[in-house]
Order: structure tokens, then sequence, then C-alpha cells
């Protein structure tokens, strides 16, 4: 899918809204993919993205979390963490599929089913710029806010 036109997709939205990336033609966005909201790992990744927010919105990008939670959930972690940007719900998984993050990971010692962190960049054109798969948070947004930059 890199350096190809990302399909066109709508996701229920926080903010009472549907997201449809169609609708971000002209900037790019950033559009990264966890597991669960509220758990340590996933906190610390849309915190430093809040905490980047402001030069990300300067290189004319905006940023959008996509879980398979529900978007109650979503809301409540929003509001918890002061997000100042978007989170997606996914629980049917169709947007996971589209970018192909679902996979079987170990938990404990089970085989589970569940989203693998994920980050892709999508041009003012709507074309995958850039994918990070299986994504170790230390670090992480920074190289990504410099590649939106360099874009």
């Amino acid at each position: 899918m890199l350096g190809k036109p990302v399909p066109d997709f709508s996701a229920l939205s926080t903010g009472n809204t549907t997201f449809s990336l169609s609708g971000t033609r002209g900037s790019k966005v950033v559009l990264y993919f966890y597991p669960k909201d509220n758990t340590p790992g996933c906190t610390q990744q849309g915190s430093d993205f809040r905490d980047q927010y402001k030069a990300f919105s300067s290189a004319k990008c905006q940023i959008y979390g996509i879980s398979r939670d529900p978007l109650q959930s979503h809301e409540g972690f929003k509001a918890k963490m002061k997000f100042p940007f978007e989170l997606l719900s996914d629980e049917d998984e169709t947007v996971c599929k589209l970018f192909d993050v679902i996979k079987m990971k170990n938990m404990y010692g089970r085989k589970v089913r569940g989203i693998v962190r994920s980050t892709f960049v999508v041009d003012e054109k709507g074309v995958l710029a850039r994918e990070w798969r299986g994504v170790k948070v230390p670090g992480h947004v920074q190289e990504v806010l410099n590649f939106v930059k360099a874009l």
C-alpha cells in the first residue's frame, strides 16, 4: 500500500462525528492504531502525540488514534488524558483490516487476536507516505513528527 492512494473509509469519532479519510484531503494525516484505551503503553503513546500536537498542527498534519474500543470508552479516555485530537472507534475491525493491523499476539502465554501498534502517515493527496508496524512507544512520536515535517 506504501506509495499508493489509501482507500477512503469512515469511522465513528469522538466529538459525536463521523470521520472520513476523504474529508482530510489537503492536509497530512497521522493514523495511529493502538490496542486498548487506558492501558499503560497506549496512554503513553497518546500522551506523546498530545504533547507534540502543536508541532504536528504547525506541520499541517492532523492526528487520529484508532482502536477497537467503543466510542463511549474513547470519549472517557480522551477527556481523562486531555487529547486535543479525535479517537476513532473500529469495533467491527473494518479499518484495522484495511491497514492489516490485526494479528495473533502472545498475551501472558495465551494467543489472542489484537491490534499490533502501528502508525501510518497519509499525505495531502491521500497517498500512504510512510508506515511503522510493531511500534515501540519511546521515541516513536518524535520520529513520526520528524518525518511529517520533512514531507
